[in-house]
């Protein structure tokens, strides 16, 4: 039985909320209670992708300090972006 929509939100959402690295947790769970929902299900899958990475490297990508793949460029930049928005006077 294939998944709905409802029901992978909140699992991402719980997922996005429970990585093991308290940035992390900020970072994903925030963007998963505010943009997630607006994803299409192409970019869900990129973000799903993205969510099954370890999150030292999460950290690494985000800040910088490694270049983040190709593949998950888009999906990172979506998270990124949305907390840029949020912390920028």
């Amino acid at each position: 039985m294939a998944e709905n929509r409802e029901t992978r939100l909140k699992r991402l959402r719980l997922r996005s909320w429970r990585r093991g690295i308290k940035e992390m947790d900020l970072l994903f769970g925030t963007f998963a209670d505010e943009i997630m929902h607006t994803l299409t299900n192409a970019e869900l899958d990129a973000h799903e992708i993205l969510m099954a990475e370890h999150d030292q490297d999460l950290l690494v990508w985000f800040t910088g300090q490694k270049d983040t793949p190709s593949e998950l460029k888009d999906a990172l930049s979506r998270v990124q972006n949305h907390f840029l928005s949020k912390n920028t006077t």
